[in-house]
């Protein structure tokens, strides 16, 4: 869901089918099933394959039990777990390769190595979580749709600490990417990697909103605009933790709904570098976004 579109609006729009017909079969195609931003794992399968031209939707049903409401287009309970309505608005999300899910899961294809995560959370701090990194290499290894992006890691300054373990993580995952300076300009089809510390970034349109919460960056970690502290916030949006020296920060979000920002960056030297290393699958799993404590890693929002 996009802050564009309501939310039940852009699930429902997937009434129209699970499937788009007959086609090839994809495979590599991994799917996950959690509870209360990635706590519980309740399905887990790597490698699986579709049957034609699957959809998020038709994919999901093959694997798990659904419930479904609005005709058949809006996913309300998943191996029995349900959404919630009351003080607490709970609700399924998927996301594709990190990026939440802007259209209706009945109308989304399934292609070759795609991640796709489903998520039941409360969505009353945050309406939109436009991207998380829990999926890592992706979207850096299949992209979207189909169609792999060039990712550019953008420095500041150009020997920050931390660029080169980037650079070098990503290359392990077998993502090739340009390394550069922060881009005064860039195309909506290039994945950024921007590291640094936080005052040297945080001038970036997308990095900046991490600055002003949830509600506008989908990030549950709050960054002081001086970058000597990071609040770790609870799903609620509230503090849990104010950390100082030593904390690292691994986010995404977008500007204007556009392609994913990775943002690695820390309070001091010792946080950029911990967060620079935590660039890793095992490391950022399941995670929406990763705060390192002393390099120590924990979950954002909290758990």
């Amino acid at each position: 869901m996009r802050k564009a579109l309501p939310l039940l609006a852009v699930l429902a729009t997937a009434v129209a089918g699970c499937g788009l017909g007959a086609g090839s079969s994809s495979s590599g195609v991994g799917l996950t099933v959690t509870d209360g931003f990635g706590k519980k794992v309740l399905v887990l399968k790597d490698g699986a394959s579709t049957k034609g031209q699957d959809t998020v939707l038709r994919f999901l049903q093959r694997n798990a039990k659904v419930g479904t409401r609005f005709g058949g287009g809006f996913v309300q309970s998943i191996d029995g777990l349900a959404g919630k309505t009351g003080a607490n608005q709970v609700d399924w999300f998927y996301f594709v390769n990190g990026a939440e899910g802007s259209k209706g899961a009945g109308s989304v294809r399934v292609h070759e190595g795609d991640s796709i995560w489903w998520d039941r959370h409360d969505w009353s701090a945050a309406m939109d979580v436009p991207d998380v990194v829990g999926s890592f290499p992706e979207p850096f290894l299949h992209g979207f749709d189909g169609k792999r992006l060039p990712t550019r890691i953008e420095c500041s300054p150009a020997n920050a600490p931390g660029c080169s373990d980037v650079s070098d993580l990503l290359g392990k995952a077998g993502v090739v990417a340009a390394r550069g300076g922060l881009a005064a300009s860039f195309t909506q089809e290039t994945l950024r990697v921007l590291v640094g510390l936080w005052p040297a970034i945080h001038e970036d349109l997308a990095a900046k909103q991490i600055e002003r919460g949830p509600q506008t960056s989908g990030v549950f970690a709050r960054m002081a605009p001086d970058g000597r502290s990071l609040a770790l916030l609870d799903q609620s949006g509230h503090v849990v933790r104010t950390l100082g020296a030593g904390t690292g920060l691994v986010a995404a979000t977008s500007f204007q709904h556009g392609r994913p920002v990775w943002i690695v960056t820390g309070t001091d030297l010792r946080g950029l570098k911990d967060a620079a290393q935590s660039l890793q699958a095992g490391v950022l799993r399941n995670r929406f976004a990763l705060v390192t404590d002393q390099g120590k890693p924990l979950s954002a929002p909290a758990r």
